[in-house]
């Protein structure tokens, strides 16, 4: 089983040989390929050979490009992923809006309930309290906007009551690359099981080519938000952006065992793609956080 983040910063060249992924730069490193999850590439100077991509996408090895801000930019989506991907395409698009809702209706109350437990975990008792009381107003398909109400307060309590998502600070650039990490692995989950990231369960932007997978990643951001929280962000640059990456290894609990979040975010996947196929919101598989990271 795939698990190492791979991040590449400096000016090389990645080549493929006898099952490795050889990194020829100031030094000759090789890695093999078998346990590569996920490779970043934050520096525009390296360049690849056909034979290194055509084996990543083989092993479905998740690849995000950043741009000269070392900000991911875009990613490596294979065409096919799935041995019976045209039977899934078709059942995505038959999924009832009742089922859809139902779902989506889950994953926020997940999100609020992880959310309501960072907040308690920083002794925010009286922000804790309020968004579990969100859960309880939340409505078929979040009609009633709870997740909105609840964000706002999570983050003013987070960042303190000046803070906005749309200002230019260390603090939303740190979110955004954290974010944009976790929803290329979605992305990466749902094409490898068959599925279109395009169509969503909620978000519905034409302009949005990851309508689903920014729907299931959102009990996840709240990993991003930890790390975020944990970190001194005077500046942020290659070593705080290894941090970020590096939450991927992190380990937390599901379906009693112990994960790293890259497994979880399979588990996962797989068991809300089961609650689609059968209209049953019951059976997702949601995670929780061990002692130690908490």
């Amino acid at each position: 089983m795939s698990w190492r983040t791979v991040v590449i910063s400096s000016r090389c060249k990645l080549d493929f040989k006898m099952g490795f992924m050889v990194v020829r730069g100031e030094s000759t490193q090789r890695v093999f390929l078998d346990e590569i999850s996920v490779l970043l590439i934050e520096n525009p100077a390296v360049s690849f050979t056909g034979c290194l991509l055509q084996a990543l996408v083989a092993k479905k090895i998740k690849v995000i490009f950043c741009d000269n801000k070392h900000l991911p930019m875009a990613e490596l989506v294979p065409y096919y992923n799935s041995y019976d991907c045209s039977k899934k395409v078709k059942s995505q698009i038959a999924w009832s809006a009742e089922t859809k809702g139902d779902v989506w209706t889950e994953i926020v109350k997940e999100k609020i309930k992880k959310q309501a437990g960072f907040l308690l975990d920083l002794g925010k008792t009286t922000e804790r309290d309020m968004l579990l009381s969100y859960i309880s107003q939340i409505g078929f398909n979040d009609s009633t906007n709870r997740e909105g109400h609840a964000a706002k307060v999570y983050f003013n309590a987070l960042f303190g009551m000046d803070f906005s998502r749309n200002d230019c600070n260390t603090t939303n650039a740190a979110l955004n690359y954290g974010y944009s990490i976790i929803l290329s692995v979605f992305s990466r989950e749902i094409v490898a099981s068959g599925y279109l990231t395009q169509l969503g369960i909620f978000h519905d932007n034409i302009f949005n080519p990851f309508n689903l997978a920014c729907d299931l990643m959102e009990p996840f951001r709240i990993l991003v938000d930890r790390k975020i929280k944990s970190l001194t962000l005077n500046i942020f640059e290659s070593e705080q952006k290894r941090d970020i990456a590096d939450l991927l290894n992190d380990s937390v609990i599901i379906n009693y065992t112990r994960q790293t979040v890259l497994n979880a975010i399979k588990i996962y996947c797989h068991s809300v793609f089961d609650a689609l196929e059968c209209g049953n919101p019951a059976v997702i598989s949601h995670y929780e956080l061990s002692n130690f990271e908490k």
